[in-house]
């Protein structure tokens, strides 16, 4: 804390002041705040558990996560097979262009490369395809169709001048990869830095910006594979699907359509845009995905222009690195092995029970609304009753049999580190492919364990806590309440207000998309909504001077706001029900005032001038000083408590509120 700035004048500073003089970023990092000190302890929990030895009475599966992980360290071997793993990767997909200099396009089709790209590789380009549930039937699972990435984190990084630091940097990362797998230096320049950035440009110029993906409703079009074909004609659809998709299909086969406009100029670009540049691009986003995974020659290149992105000066240490791999492709194995000895029943307890009360205090909220109409909020109350809550981790990883037969098409050898990740790729790719014409298991759920984060899931409505982010500063079994309602609460009532954002309201208790407020009700959240966008728009994030897209973040606004109201009235309830907590001595604050400070340290940072644009352009969270003085200075709760002057920074005479 830094005491000597008021708390009514900028309460991020005052609850924050300390920690960011104290906390230099390391060279490794674009940024350094709590949520990355929990993850690199997390890291090195998991580090640990990873170097155990493999045993014969432990499962497969987690002696499989155990292997991946020795296979990423053995750097000796990576530099012993050096990149000739991607030179088959290249050669499967008839050689990259610009390295091989003669090329015969009339060997080349883009349904079949793309298809190929997709199951061999995971890799959705130009096209994000994928098999994914209905949201107007939540109960199905149907073809998926929407804009892919691109090469640079945004679309906005292209939309620059030509000779933008940006496109300089990633110009160079393209022309010296290229250089290193045999490429001409004049041939390079010409084919990548020119050819394919201009056709990566006009990509740029018909994707859609991320706050223009926010209405789901919009942008969902249900067609057939021959109504599609009749709207971009340039692509056989077909033909594609057929490449990757295990199950029989036709042209009456029924696909979801989420970017028709990117779609019908994806086809008129491709139709003008020669093979040779097609072949470029799509091997260069190959190439650059596995950059990662190579030796030194590569990463060295890689490292260069994320420097120019996100300013990070040096690469991560190895083991960090083959922490965060092995967590995010192996999950649920690692999963299993922590929470052996980091997860404790009474945490999924306490959750459980702080979510029953928030959840109680967002149903008083909605009654208390005087937007909405009775009918509304009789069906809102429904769909909050009928969340789900899925709580530290699925309950088969705690089962041998059924974790090993969830990975049993997996296996991994200690010296074959590149071929363990494409084995990877293929696994998850044939994995959701094999969904189509199975129904949806509304029990099961994805997302890893040993993360720190939470989630909101609308076509299951389901709210899920991991178990990696049950520890302090959210939780802890020692902490008083009002710490754990002002950490872990405002978390848990974030999650729950997602299903009533500006895309979560879109969706009804069963996770189906339909429209279930009236008129009037849409309108008047639409006001308040945009209450939110204007005054976040006005928002600067020091000392970097950058505007906040309002727009753009308005879901995750909305979140913040509600989570924090629902779970301070939550915790007053608490209070009234059993008494108010003992003073923690030495601190000079009141249980009410603690509850909003530990908020806002959650929120403690500091980051780059590079990561602060990559956040803005990228981010549909505001930044962490924004999280904080936004909801506060729109709290009455928080003014009450720090006795806050009518019309003071902390607390303005105008306020927003959705929830």
């Amino acid at each position: 804390m830094d005491t000597t700035v008021k708390p009514c004048d900028n309460f991020y500073q005052f609850a924050c002041g300390m920690w960011v003089k104290k906390h230099i970023i390391p060279d490794d990092k674009p940024k350094i705040n709590t949520f990355i000190e929990l993850k690199d302890g997390l890291r090195i929990s998991l580090k640990g558990l990873l170097e155990e030895p493999t045993t014969e009475s432990d499962s497969d599966a987690r002696n499989k996560a155990k292997v991946l992980y020795k296979s990423c360290m053995n750097t000796t071997q990576i530099k012993v097979i050096g990149d000739g793993p991607l030179r088959k990767v290249l050669d499967t997909l008839d050689g990259w262009p610009v390295v091989a200099g003669k090329w015969d396009e009339n060997l080349w089709n883009l349904e079949e490369k793309l298809a190929f790209l997709r199951v061999k590789y995971h890799a959705p380009l130009l096209v994000k395809s994928y098999v994914g549930i209905d949201d107007r039937n939540s109960s199905a699972y149907v073809l998926t169709v929407n804009q892919a990435g691109l090469g640079m984190p945004s679309r906005d990084y292209y939309l620059q001048d030509i000779d933008s630091l940006h496109i300089n940097a990633y110009k160079e990362f393209m022309t010296n990869v290229a250089g290193i797998l045999g490429a001409d230096p004049i041939r390079a320049k010409k084919e990548l830095a020119e050819d394919v950035l201009n056709f990566e440009i006009q990509l740029a110029n018909i994707t859609k910006s991320l706050s223009e993906q926010h209405d789901a409703d919009a942008a969902y079009e249900k067609m057939t594979l021959k109504q599609l074909r009749n709207e971009v004609p340039q692509i056989d659809w077909l033909k594609y699907f057929r490449g990757f998709i295990p199950a029989e299909l036709d042209e009456t086969e029924e696909v979801i359509v989420l970017a028709k406009s990117y779609l019908k100029n994806l086809g008129i670009l491709i139709r003008k845009t020669p093979k040779r540049i097609i072949s470029n691009y799509l091997l260069w986003r190959i190439v650059m995905a596995y950059a990662p995974e190579l030796t030194d020659d590569f990463t060295i290149q890689r490292n260069m222009y994320m420097k120019v992105i996100q300013g990070v000066g040096r690469d991560k240490a190895r083991w960090q690195k083959c922490v965060e791999l092995v967590n995010e492709r192996f999950g649920m194995g690692v999963g299993a092995l922590f929470i052996r000895d980091n997860f404790k029943k009474e945490s999924k307890d306490t959750a459980l029970e702080m979510i029953h009360n928030i959840r109680e205090a967002f149903n008083e909220l909605l009654l208390e609304n005087d937007w909405m109409d009775a009918k509304t909020k009789a069906v809102a109350k429904e769909k909050a009753d009928a969340m789900n809550e899925r709580i530290g981790y699925p309950e088969f990883i705690t089962k041998p049999d059924e974790l090993n037969s969830y990975y049993k098409r997996l296996e991994f050898t200690e010296d074959h580190f590149f071929d363990n990740v494409l084995k990877i790729e293929q696994f998850d790719a044939k994995r959701n492919f094999e969904k189509l014409r199975h129904s949806v298991d509304k029990n099961s759920w994805e997302q890893e364990p040993a993360i720190v984060n939470a989630f909101y899931n609308p076509n299951t409505n389901d709210i899920v806590f991991p178990a990696g982010i049950l520890q302090p500063l959210f939780y802890s079994a020692d902490f008083p309440k009002s710490l754990n309602y002002g950490g872990i609460g405002v978390v848990i009532g974030h999650e729950i207000t997602h299903g009533f954002d500006d895309k979560g309201r879109q969706f009804d208790k069963d996770g189906n998309m339909r429209k279930w407020w009236t008129n009037e009700t849409i309108e008047a959240f639409r006001n308040r909504a945009q209450c939110m966008i204007d005054q976040y728009s006005q928002f600067k994030l020091e000392p970097f001077g950058l505007p906040i897209d309002g727009r753009n973040t308005q879901g995750e606004n909305i979140a913040d706001n509600g989570g924090l109201k629902e779970s301070y009235r939550a915790y007053q309830k608490w209070v009234e029900k059993n008494g108010e907590e003992q003073p923690l001595p030495g601190i000079g604050l009141t249980h009410n005032q603690l509850f909003f400070l530990n908020f806002a340290q959650i929120w403690c940072g500091n980051m780059r001038d590079e990561e602060a644009l990559h956040t803005i352009r990228t981010s549909v969270h505001s930044p962490g000083q924004i999280r904080v003085l936004g909801p506060l200075s729109n709290s009455a709760d928080f003014a009450k408590a720090y006795n806050c002057p009518k019309g003071s920074r902390m607390n303005p005479h105008h306020k927003c509120s959705v929830w």
